[in-house]
């Protein structure tokens, strides 16, 4: 567990080894409206890293059982950047991320003149940086409690409203901890019972980024995830509830990069004219003289460097969704490498992690998440398509029965189709 939490630090900047806050926070007064007693309940599960092959890759057995009794889909499609902040919040929100404001887990916002960062708790746990109404919040709002354990900006208060029972983000917790906790918010009297709680694995990406996704160590992760989920299942069951629905998704997936090569990021723009946030996978550089925009984005043009491509943001393709945000939080010029070249870190890091993700998904196939479920609520035996996460969110708040009125990207009919008929 050390070593895991080793990576963690490594990779995201996470203090791995300082004193976890492991105390549940519970928001006093908060219960179920005696009218919604009799509503579903949604277990959101998320593995981070997760390839949507990586079930039947490993044979997770668990998983692969329960979802042949519910929904499987081919392949989930991350919003862009395909990476982990930015599209755990989007699962929850039903927006993409040049929507709700989250572009990325670290980005410059030129209206701040400040840059938002994975590892930095005191930024995470503030909730002016989060766009939209993330799942608990539309729960708590009509009268329905809801849980975290562990989910991005579950610890802040979007939109005024945190979960009534949340955790602040640590590794202390094994797996089994882990479902014991959620059967403890199940065993809660009626009133006090959450029907929506999120749910976090983080052991799957780590390891794929720390040894890849065709690892031993990654299938080992993706055995573990498996395990727990199983328990979990088989923990609620006994509970005798009679409408827990499991919802089984991932961030994105996972791609074996060309760490021995990497781009250098230009030296035109590795100056004090400009802010540059590189996410490996995607370069994003702000101008801070706006007129410095067009002469540059010409000359990176005219190098006509062939592992990588340059983009005017607001020529980015609209597909992805990622040409404008209302804080001005993407930036004005776009370096995307070509998979699975990645832009090396300055200065060059000591250490290689031929994991990576990011990507384009639509031209990536590795990037490709997945999606799972079963339950009351889930017709069986149901093989999807593709899709793009921004429809999980109002799928969820269906099987709730929760009004969805404020504008999100999302749309009802997509995975409606999963759903049985009332």
């Amino acid at each position: 567990m050390r070593k895991l939490l080793g990576i963690i630090f490594l990779l995201y900047g996470y203090p791995a080894f300082a004193q976890a806050d492991t105390t549940q926070y519970r928001v006093a007064g908060r219960k179920n409206l005696p009218e919604n007693y009799g509503r579903p309940y949604v277990i959101l599960i998320s593995a981070d890293g997760f390839r949507y092959d990586y079930a039947t890759k490993y044979n997770a057995v668990n998983l692969l059982k329960l979802s042949a009794g519910g929904v499987a889909s081919k392949g989930m499609i991350p919003s862009y950047p395909s990476n982990t902040f930015p599209n755990h919040y989007t699962l929850v929100t039903g927006m993409y991320p040049s929507t709700h404001g989250l572009v990325d887990n670290s980005f410059y916002d030129p209206h701040r003149d400040a840059t938002y960062n994975m590892g930095n708790k005191a930024m995470v746990n503030d909730s002016s940086w989060y766009g939209g109404l993330p799942l608990w919040g539309l729960a708590e709002k009509n009268g329905l409690v809801s849980a975290s354990l562990f989910w991005v900006a579950s610890e802040s208060r979007v939109a005024g409203i945190p979960p009534t029972y949340h955790y602040k983000y640590h590794n202390e917790f094994s797996n089994d901890r882990k479902v014991e906790i959620v059967k403890e918010w199940l065993q809660l009297p009626e009133a006090e019972r959450p029907h929506l709680i999120t749910l976090y694995f983080p052991e799957v990406d780590s390891q794929g980024h720390y040894y890849g996704p065709d690892a031993r160590e990654t299938e080992a992760a993706v055995h573990q995830v498996d395990e727990a989920i199983g328990k979990l299942v088989a923990e609620v069951s006994k509970l005798g509830l009679p409408d827990v629905n499991f919802v089984f998704v991932s961030d994105h997936g996972m791609l074996l990069s060309d760490v021995d090569h990497p781009i250098p990021v230009p030296e035109l723009v590795s100056n004090r004219k400009f802010v540059v946030i590189n996410s490996y996978s995607l370069v994003r550089i702000h101008a801070l003289n706006p007129e410095q925009v067009r002469p540059v984005y010409r000359q990176l043009k005219k190098e006509r460097n062939k592992d990588y491509k340059v983009y005017l943001t607001r020529h980015f393709p609209k597909r992805l969704h990622f040409r404008t945000n209302a804080d001005d939080r993407i930036g004005d010029i776009l370096l995307v490498p070509r998979a699975p070249k990645v832009f090396g870190s300055n200065p060059p890091s000591k250490r290689k992690y031929p994991g990576a993700h990011g990507y384009d998904p639509k031209k990536v196939p590795e990037m490709k998440a997945t999606f799972m479920a079963w339950g009351p609520a889930f017709k069986p035996g149901k093989v999807i398509g593709t899709f793009e996460n921004i429809h999980v969110y109002p799928l969820v708040a269906k099987i709730l029965d929760l009004p969805v009125t404020h504008l999100i990207d999302g749309r009802s009919k997509v995975l409606g189709k999963t759903l049985k008929s009332p």
